[in-house]
Order: structure tokens, then C-alpha cells, then sequence
């Protein structure tokens, strides 16, 4: 919770729901990342937060972007980033969005498939491709398996095939898992991306590139290892693998750079028990949930940080759930939560760190809420 936050939270005292996000956080973790892996170009994942004032800044900074669809190209190009600076990212594409991005100037995309591929080069012919492998996840607190990538395998001769279709076959992708908090989890990727390497150049083609992906965290109610931590576990495992031909890598931090800027100010709705039972936890139903940005708290995956104005008195275990008429918007049941037992209807909690993932999934009208405001300072 940073001090301009405050001050704005208590100055302006906004509506809620609504997160507020310090830019200024957002410059000091990018220098953190640039900082710890100065040998890699910071390609910022937009989906985890694409405020147009974030991408101003980053874009100011130099960094550049991982885009998901053309909408988020096109708001990197809006904040200044030149196209030699945007990367398709997402394996999944449809064929006139790789022909719109192709036109906006994009020349570097993924891929997991021969699919894939054979539209990227209908679509982007002669461009910079990478494929991206499948890895487990393990240490992740928000997995990202099977969904994206192929097996290593599967990568080898895809990486072969790119040449036969007329791309540049550049290198390798791989994601360890969103909020990874083992800085050991890159070293069997990298393990794998060497010996594609290694296949590929036994097969006349030469590869540059590692595309390390996210998975850098931020603190929730644990805390996490540093920037600086992650960047010497990486660095080291480059050397073991690679040796004297390193290659060049990038990475695409989104929750790493923003999650810490950002507070969620909420409102509490209602305090309420469902029965007479001294041992049943009551119910604090906030006006935000899962549908107002909250999405990651599905199973429990990502546990925030909550604070109140009567922190430090009594407390009680406790049931936390958002405002909607939906079953599934319950936030944290399964995890104990402890909060004030004075906390009661309309006093103001705080739901720390934020920043990432919040405002790019909050519903647009679901129970006829308005999406998560936001605010940037």
C-alpha cells in the first residue's frame, strides 16, 4: 500500500468499488525487472492490466508488449509503442486478426501448432515465429498447463516446418505459471528450450531466442522472493544449459509489474449469520466479487490481503462474498479469513495488491454492476 494511495483514497474518497493504481510502483517494478535480468527485453503482458495510463508509462520506459488480440495491439501502438515492439503472444488467433496485426506492422507471433502456423504464414508470411512448449506449472499459484503449448517434441519439427512455410523460425517459449513462487521453476524449461537448440541446428536451422514468459510475482498475504532473487536463479540456469552460446531472451512479466500497485477500495454490504450456531463463521459480503474483478479468487487461487479501520481489535473467522446473485461469487471460504468482529455495513476495507488481473476481468454488466472503476495516480 503505497503512501500516494492513501493520501488519494482519503483525499478523493471515490465511489466504491474501485482500484487505484501508483504508477509510480508500476516504473519502480519495471527498473526492478530491468534491473534483475539486464540481458532480457521486458515485453509487458497488456491483459494483466491495460489502463491506458500504465501503458503510457512502460511504453515511456522503453518496455515492450505482449498482446493477446488486436485490441491490445492497438493500445500499445496508442501509448507510443512502435510495432518492432508488440508481440502476438496468444497461440490462439483467428485468421483476420493475424492479417490485421500483420498490417499494423506486428512481426513476431506464437504458435503451438501446425494449425496455427499455417495461418500465421497465409496471414504474416515471412515474419518471426516462436513456439511455445507445454510445462507443468508446479509452484504456481495460478497454473497455466495444457491449455498452451505443445511437447518438445512437437516443438522441434514445428520449428523445422516454420522454415518450409517461409517464417522465421526464432526460438522458444515457455510460461512456469502465473504468481510462481519457486525461482528454481525456469531451470527445466530451459533445460528443454537448449536441446530444441540443439535439434534445430543439427537440422540446418540456427535459433536466437528464449522467450522466458511471466510468472514473476507479487505479494498477496505471503511474501515472495525478489526481482533480484529470480533474475540470479535465471541467469544461472542460462549458463548450465547454454553455455558460451546464449541466447537472446525476453520475458513478459504482467503480475509482477502492476499487482503491487494497485488497492482495491471496497464497501461492506452486509454482515450477516445464516443460523444460531456460535461456531458458524457469519457471512461479509463486499460490492465487489468475483464478477466485479475478482475472478482470480476462483478456487481460492489467489489469496489477498484485506485491511479494515478496526484492524488490530478482536477478530472472528469469517465468510467472504461479493454482491451478486450467483452462488459461485463467493470469495474465501475455504482459506480462514479472520476480520473484525466490529466491522459492520458501510464501513471501507481494502483489498491489497490489486493491480493485476482485476480491471481486465471485471464483468461489463453482470447483475447490472457496473465494471471496477479505475484510477491512476
Amino acid at each position: 500500500m503505497t503512501d500516494r494511495i492513501i493520501r488519494f483514497l482519503r483525499d478523493r474518497r471515490p465511489s466504491t468499488p474501485c482500484v487505484v493504481v501508483d504508477l509510480d510502483r508500476v516504473e519502480e517494478n519495471y527498473r526492478a525487472l530491468a534491473g534483475a535480468l539486464p540481458n532480457s527485453r521486458i515485453f509487458y503482458a497488456v491483459k494483466a492490466n491495460p489502463g491506458a495510463p500504465v501503458l503510457k508509462r512502460l511504453a515511456d520506459l522503453g518496455s515492450c508488449f505482449d498482446t493477446a488480440s488486436v485490441p491490445e495491439i492497438e493500445m500499445a501502438l496508442a501509448a507510443g509503442a512502435t510495432p518492432d515492439r508488440i508481440s502476438f503472444g496468444n497461440t490462439i488467433k483467428k485468421q483476420g486478426d493475424i492479417a490485421r496485426a500483420y498490417q499494423l506492422g506486428v512481426r513476431l507471433y506464437a504458435y503451438d501448432s501446425v494449425e496455427e502456423l499455417e495461418k500465421i504464414a497465409a496471414s504474416a508470411p515471412g515474419s518471426k515465429v516462436f513456439c511455445r512448449i507445454l510445462t507443468d506449472g508446479a509452484g504456481a499459484e495460478w497454473p497455466l498447463s495444457r491449455k498452451f503449448g505443445c511437447v518438445p517434441e512437437m516443438a522441434q519439427d514445428l520449428l523445422v516446418k516454420a522454415a518450409d512455410f517461409g517464417l522465421q523460425p526464432v526460438g522458444v517459449s515457455f510460461h512456469v505459471g502465473s504468481q510462481q513462487c519457486n525461482v528454481e521453476a525456469w531451470d527445466g524449461a530451459l533445460a528443454q528450450a537448449a536441446a530444441i537448440f540443439r535439434h534445430c541446428e543439427a537440422n540446418g536451422i540456427e535459433l536466437s531466442l528464449v522467450n522466458l514468459g511471466g510468472g514473476f510475482p507479487t505479494r498477496y498475504r505471503n511474501g515472495v522472493p525478489t526481482a533480484e532473487i529470480y533474475g540470479r536463479a535465471i541467469d544461472a540456469s542460462l549458463k548450465r544449459h547454454f553455455g558460451n552460446h546464449m541466447p537472446d531472451t525476453i520475458i513478459e512479466p504482467g503480475r509482477g509489474m502492476v499487482g503491487d500497485a494497485g488497492i482495491i477500495e471496497s464497501e461492506v454490504v452486509l454482515v450477516a449469520r445464516k443460523s444460531y450456531d456460535a461456531d458458524e463463521r457469519p457471512w461479509v459480503y463486499l460490492d465487489v466479487g468475483k464478477f466485479g474483478g475478482l475472478a482470480e479468487t476462483m478456487d481460492e487461487s489467489i489469496r489477498y490481503q484485506i485491511s479494515t479501520p478496526h484492524d488490530g481489535g478482536e477478530d472472528q473467522p469469517v465468510i467472504i462474498a461479493g454482491p451478486t446473485c450467483d452462488s459461485a461469487d463467493v470469495l474465501y471460504e475455504k482459506n480462514v479469513y479472520r476480520l473484525p468482529t466490529a466491522l459492520k455495513a458501510g464501513d471501507r476495507v481494502r483489498i491489497l495488491s490489486t493491480g493485476a488481473y482485476t480491471t481486465s476481468y471485471s464483468a461489463v454488466n453482470f447483475n447490472g454492476f457496473a465494471p471496477l472503476a479505475a484510477h491512476y495516480i
